[in-house]
Formats: structure tokens, sequence, C-alpha cells
């Protein structure tokens, strides 16, 4: 009898346990991993992972210290992100962002609170990245003076049913930083501008120099001031003779070098030619001494 009491105790238990698991196993949603803000140009989007299975994910935010809000293409998703762009309307302002795990859309669970992973602070004003600026390069008459004509990238925020851009939004706080050399030089010289068209003076007459320009914010974070640069663009080089490309000294020493070559080809081809002409006078002798009676 008690080994019949003790099995079937056994058993229950086990049976127990499996269903508790079971149970469980139904409730349980993994909490959401590497969850960010991906921002540029104030294009904002929340990012996390990994795909869902048997799952969603619902996005909560709000400015830090009010009531919390959930966008409708972001509840109970098989997403991983969620474009935030048009709901952090006030730029200067700080935001938090969860991401719940909840059941699939109908089916009900009996957790009172989901599992979430909550993602860092997030200003758009001081924490979006700035994108890489376009511009063109203008040069002066006399071959002296570059303007840089630099384009304020566009944002996706519509004003006025129009685009707005980066200068728009920072204002006087928004600088353009410009690096710059000659082409196929390593020095380089650097400077800041407030303005989009960007004077460069006393430059070499006739050189190609060649220009990179991010934007630089200087109310921002260290790691944050600066945008992504541009790619490199070069002025065209003028084409010179060869008295202005190159000093006299050096055209003197190559002319004097040429001559020298020149004249030693004639030496040489001189002394070849008598050597050929006696070597040839001396057969001719011997053919004729070998004809002539003896």
């Amino acid at each position: 009898r008690m080994d019949v009491r003790t099995s079937v105790h056994f058993g229950v238990s086990l049976l127990s346990v499996l269903f508790t698991i079971g149970a469980s196993g139904e409730d349980y949603f993994p909490e959401a991993q590497n969850v960010k803000w991906v921002s540029n140009n104030f294009k904002t989007i929340l990012t996390w992972g990994p795909e869902p299975t048997n799952y969603t994910y619902t996005v909560e935010f709000s400015e830090v210290g009010k009531d919390r809000q959930r966008k409708p293409y972001c509840i109970r998703s098989s997403g991983t992100e969620c474009d935030l762009t048009n709901e952090l309307r006030n730029l200067e302002e700080t935001y938090s962002a969860d991401v719940l795990s909840e059941p699939l859309p109908g089916v009900n669970s009996d957790l009172v609170e989901f599992p979430y992973t909550r993602a860092e602070r997030f200003c758009p004003y001081k924490d979006t990245q700035i994108g890489a600026p376009s511009f063109n390069i203008k040069q002066s008459e006399d071959k002296t003076k570059m303007t840089l004509h630099i384009q304020d990238p566009l944002t996706p925020i519509y004003k006025d049913d129009q685009l707005v851009t980066i200068r728009d939004i920072f204002k006087n706080d928004l600088k353009y930083n410009v690096v710059y050399n000659k082409a196929g030089s390593t020095g380089k010289k650097e400077t800041m501008s407030d303005l989009r068209d960007v004077e460069l003076n006393n430059l070499d007459k006739g050189e190609s120099y060649c220009f990179v320009v991010a934007a630089y914010i200087p109310s921002r974070s260290a790691k944050k001031r600066h945008g992504d640069w541009s790619k490199p663009q070069c002025s065209p080089r003028e084409s010179k003779t060869i008295f202005e490309e190159f000093p006299f000294g050096v055209i003197a020493g190559a002319i004097a070098i040429m001559l020298a070559m020149l004249i030693i080809l004639i030496t040489l081809t001189v002394v070849c030619c008598k050597r050929f002409c006696c070597n040839k006078k001396e057969t001719v002798d011997k053919e004729i001494l070998q004809l002539s009676p003896v």
C-alpha cells in the first residue's frame, strides 16, 4: 500500500508540475533586446529585436513626466521597429519609450503586467544625427578666392506644407566646419562658419583645393556636435605653361641636361661614322690589292 500511495502521490505531483510549466509557458513572452533610437536629420525610429514567433510587440512612449501614448501601427505588431518621427513634435523635449512583449491579437493572457524593455531617454534636438551636407564650389576670377555654397540638409518635418531644413530648427546654433587642403598635399586647414556661403581667401593662384564639410552644433555634448562629413570635392586645376609650372632654375637645368645629352649623342654618332668609314676603306684597299697583278 505504501508503494501504491507513493506512486500515486508522485504521479499527481508530476502532472501538477507539468501543468504549471505548460500554463506558464503559454504566458511567457521574451523581453525585447537591444532597444535603441535610430535618428537622422530628425527622422526618428525606435528599433529592437528579435523577431517574434508566437507573441507581438507594443510600443509605449511619452515626454518624460507625462502620460504614456501608443501609436496604432505599433500595437501588438510583429515588426521590430516603430517610426515615431511625427509623434515627437516637441523637438527640444526628452522622451522615454518602452517595448512591451504581448500575446498575439485575439489571444488572452493571465498576466497583469507584460514584460518590457525601456530605451534610453532621447531628445531629438540633442541626439539626432545630422547627415552630410551637399555643397558646390565657385572660384573667383582672379583664382585666389573660393566660395563654398552649402545646402542645409532637409528634415522629414513639415511646416506650412513645406519640409523644413536643419537651419530652420537649429537657427543660430548651426555652424559648418570646413576642412580643406591643396590637392596632393597632406597639410590640412580648418575654418568654422555661421553661414551657408563660406569664403576662403589667400589661396595659391591656379591650384586645386579639396574640401569636406560637416554641420556643427556647439550646444551639444562633445560626442554629438559634429554631423556626418560630406564626400570630398575638389576645385578644377588651372592649366599652366611649363614656365608657370616650374621655376626658372629647374627649366634651365633640364635644358642643360638635354643639350649635354644631345652633344654626347652627336659625338658618338660622329665617332661611329668615322670608324665605320675607316673600316670600309681598309676593306676596299685589301680587295684592290688582291685583284691587282703581281
